[in-house]
């Protein structure tokens, strides 16, 4: 193995142990010789002098350093995944859609009796956040903290779902956080096709105000919902899918990792997909 290869090597395992920057300062020159092999290949016996170390070795070293860097590999592409209507397509014409304002939105969903859900919900969970987000994240349905605090995402999942957003230098404060489904299910049950059929101009609504650039899914509810399919989440993943010509990228509900940290992993990369779509936009 030649210097370069070995200086290669080198840096590789540093950065594997977590390393992002090397100090060649703090090593002396036969240090840093040794290091990528430049010394010790000597005959037996022979001691490189100092003038030769400067001389030929370091050149090795020089010449190391000064190799072209890799190119920058660029992710792939994924695949283009479901379209839901047209950028401009109207889903409903109820009293609903007329509301001009998140505000509006959100008093209509704590007086809202379309269903049976406000019977036993504490209070409506409209959501919150930048009423100009650029990015979305929709949920399932309130739970228990969230029908005390009428604040989505705010118990254990919801303290997921912060980090999830601190990891591609995103806030709270800069996106919007709602679900599917305004008021909590009895028991934290999964939603009944009636109650998303009856919420579900409300999140449209939020959605047409917004007018951000990217939306997220957390889970299958969320997923199927805004989609309009019954393809597993697992299937969804890892495609770009069009809601009314806004990108979606559907993921795990934080609330899932809590039960099976192996989906973080895959959460991950969904996430930075949806970062790196948002990156490459601009708002009009």
């Amino acid at each position: 193995m030649n210097a370069r290869d070995k200086l290669r090597v080198y840096l590789e395992q540093r950065r594997e142990l977590g390393e992002s920057e090397l100090l060649l300062d703090s090593m002396t020159v036969e240090e840093a010789l040794r290091t990528i092999g430049a010394v010790g290949n000597s005959p037996a016996g022979a001691k490189p002098t100092p003038r030769e170390l400067g001389e030929t070795q370091a050149a090795d070293w020089r010449s190391a350093i000064a190799s072209p860097r890799p190119p920058v590999v660029t992710p792939p592409e994924p695949p283009a995944g479901i379209t839901v209507a047209g950028a401009n397509d109207e889903l409903f014409d109820t009293d609903i859609m007329r509301h001009a304002s998140l505000t509006s939105i959100a008093k209509a969903v704590e007086a809202c009796t379309r269903c049976p859900l406000f019977k036993t919900a504490t209070r409506g969970v409209p959501g919150e956040g930048d009423p100009n987000a650029r990015l979305v994240c929709v949920g399932e349905a309130p739970g228990a903290n969230e029908d005390e605090t009428g604040r989505p995402f705010v118990g254990q999942a919801g303290g997921l779902l912060t980090k999830i957003l601190a990891a591609v230098n995103l806030t709270r404060e800069e996106v919007f956080i709602t679900n599917v489904v305004k008021h909590r299910p009895p028991g934290n049950r999964n939603p009944a096709p009636g109650e998303i059929e009856a919420c579900s101009p409300y999140l449209v609504r939020q959605l047409e105000l917004i007018k951000p650039k990217v939306i997220v899914a957390f889970g299958t509810f969320a997923a199927q919902t805004l989609l309009n399919t019954k393809t597993p989440i697992g299937k969804l993943r890892g495609e770009v899918h069009r809601y009314h010509g806004i990108p979606l990228v559907v993921t795990y509900h934080p609330a899932a990792l809590l039960r099976n940290p192996s989906w973080k992993r895959p959460t991950w990369e969904d996430v930075k997909l949806a970062r790196r779509i948002l990156d490459s936009t601009t708002r009009s």
